[in-house]
């Protein structure tokens, strides 16, 4: 009998949907691990379409609030059983089903559209506290995930799965639970994150049954089931602002990883060929090598060269791509400064007047989606482009650089070495964008903590680690281990933001800044600008778009307070939580202290 008739009460379905929640439904192993794979996440979807269905039984029926939001963590951890498949293998119904609640727009052929959030964080805006007045909106939106699931299980079933392709899943559930799960990305309000985090472990060691590992290595097998065992306890063992979240990544996450790849690799399976920026031999997230700089390189442009990266390191400190023969990139992004300028604006190239914003660092600069504070570009070779040809920065020309470096042998030698046609406009840019691109600082002393090497963290540096992940909400934003904006574990999309700076400290207002506006004309991306790198921060004073931040201690008090609502500036767009953070004097002292070991 359908389970739902069976359901004669609002309590007789939750006694049910509790039931359900406890349960794992795995098939004997079959020949080939995948198809065992694939009817188990059948059956677990099929779950998940129940919970949710008792869902929206409970605000039907009108039952107390605590019923409501207990079916909705039930729902929500029947997700999170076959998260890793549906965001591999379906991410446009992940999204549909679990995507941040906020509004996105895009600017596409000229036309700009606003796209709804929908799914699990959207509603669990509208149940915690369950607000009646809602009540619609609240259906509708339970309503659209039905949908969502019923069409996932239709395609689903149809849909062709390898061994190796599980594996990559399950190694970047491991990934998506480090960097947005025990950080309280998607469960913002309820922090229901460690249960979370459990229940997508506990479906990895179920999917790892499927497979052999026990025949072809044997104490692989063992220490790969403890490993995720003891990870599980440890994320039942505190409470989330208590969870000590760096030693769980260094301690079971990581290791965790690590034998992951290791049993692919044990088992024959290959791993994927296709182009990413999380390479997908990286054992651990704090890999030196681990991510990719020349992910968002644009098509058809040559992998960068030794040859390359020295040419573009030469034009770098040239004078001769700016207008009057005395500006180089250098004068406004210093090596010795994290290739910044200790300015809160640059001067224009007139030297009397200011550019309107902070000089942003270029370290880590190749590890997002777009360049610009208003994401105007989406290549650095764009980028680099915009800046020689604007008449405040450089004020130069491209052509005319390339007309003058013909006349130096040394230049023509180097780019006929490192190119096949030679010095033109389009090289000249790639051979900038290069050495750009070799700015990377992924090794730092909180890195190589984390990877189990013999280095310290005072006791100062571990608690404001846990504080950036945990408590004070900067890893939804600055996502680790990059510590920007681009989003895990697919590094696809760089996020920008509605902060709220003020203008200066002295008059508390809002900047007048559009921000990203001016580019889109999307009225959510009024103040919206690219959450950028905070590697090497101790060296990019002064902060925020406009530099109106002298000190880290003072960013962290903006943040502490609320941002830009919680100055009292009403700003109805703004993107980050506006209630206060509450971090005491200690919490703010030892989260800067962790900021300066990157």
């Amino acid at each position: 009998m359908n389970l739902l008739i069976r359901c004669l009460s609002v309590t007789g379905c939750l006694l049910i949907t509790g039931a359900l929640i406890m349960s794992f439904v795995y098939p004997e192993k079959t020949s080939l691990p995948r198809q065992s794979v694939r009817t188990a996440y059948l059956t677990n979807l099929a779950q998940l379409d129940s919970t949710v269905a008792h869902l929206q039984l409970a605000v039907q029926h009108n039952p107390t609030e605590a019923i409501v939001q207990h079916r909705f963590r039930a729902a929500r951890l029947a997700y999170k059983r076959i998260e890793f498949l549906t965001e591999f293998y379906f991410s446009g119904s992940a999204k549909a089903l679990n995507g941040p609640p906020l509004p996105e727009g895009e600017v596409d052929d000229g036309v700009a559209t606003v796209f709804r959030p929908h799914g699990f964080q959207v509603i669990e805006e509208l149940i915690f506290p369950l607000d009646s007045a809602q009540h619609s909106e609240l259906l509708h939106e339970i309503a659209g995930m039905q949908t969502t699931i019923s069409q996932l299980r239709r395609v689903a079933g149809y849909n062709e799965m390898t061994e190796g392709q599980i594996f990559d899943a399950m190694r970047l559930e491991v990934d998506r639970l480090i960097t947005l799960g025990i950080t309280g990305f998607d469960s913002p309000i309820v922090q229901h994150s460690l249960p979370e985090a459990s229940a997508a472990l506990e479906s990895l060691d179920n999917t790892l049954l499927l497979f052999p590992i026990q025949d072809t290595d044997a104490a692989l097998n063992k220490q790969l089931h403890q490993t995720i065992h003891q990870t599980i306890r440890a994320l039942r063992a505190q409470s989330f602002d208590r969870f000590d979240r760096l030693t769980f990544i260094r301690k079971y996450a990581y290791p965790l990883s690590r034998q992951l790849l290791d049993a692919q690799l044990a088992l024959g399976y290959p791993l994927a060929t296709d182009k990413r920026m999380l390479r997908q031999s990286a054992r651990t997230l704090s890999d030196t090598n681990a991510f990719d700089p020349t992910f968002f390189q644009p098509y058809g442009l040559p992998k960068p060269t030794v040859s390359h990266t020295e040419l573009g390191r030469m034009l770098f400190f040239n004078p001769i791509l700016s207008g009057n023969g005395q500006r180089t990139c250098a004068s406004c992004h210093h090596p010795d400064r994290a290739f910044t300028d200790g300015e809160p604006s640059p001067l224009a190239l007139d030297a009397k007047t200011r550019i309107g914003r902070n000089t942003p660092t270029l370290v880590n600069a190749a590890f997002q989606s777009f360049q610009f504070m208003d994401s105007r570009s989406i290549f650095l070779e764009d980028q680099i482009a915009d800046v020689v040809h604007n008449a405040q920065e450089m004020g130069g020309s491209l052509t005319k650089a390339v007309a003058q470096l013909q006349h130096d042998s040394t230049y023509r030698t180097l780019f006929s070495k490192a190119y096949s046609d030679g010095l033109t406009e389009t090289n000249l840019k790639n051979a900038l964008a290069a050495y750009v691109r070799s700015l990377v600082s992924l090794n730092a002393r909180s890195d190589r903590y984390l990877r189990g090497e013999r280095v310290m963290l005072t006791n100062e540096e571990k608690a404001g680690f846990n504080i950036f992940m945990g408590k004070g909400k900067c890893a939804t934003c600055h996502f680790f281990p990059l510590y920007n904006g681009t989003i895990p574990p697919a590094y696809i999309k760089t996020e920008s933001e509605v902060l709220g700076a003020p203008a200066t400290l002295a008059e508390q207002v809002p900047d007048a800044d559009a921000g990203r506006y001016q580019i889109t004309k999307i009225d959510i991306h009024q103040k919206a600008f690219k959450t950028p790198t905070i590697r090497r921060v101790a060296q990019t004073a002064p902060y925020m778009h406009n530099g109106v931040y002298q000190t880290l201690e003072q960013v962290v008090e903006f943040y502490n307070k609320g941002g830009g609502n919680g100055l009292g500036f009403q700003l109805e767009n703004q993107t980050l939580p506006f209630d206060k953070l509450s971090l005491t004097t200690k919490e703010k002292r030892a989260l800067v202290a962790f900021m300066k070991t990157l």
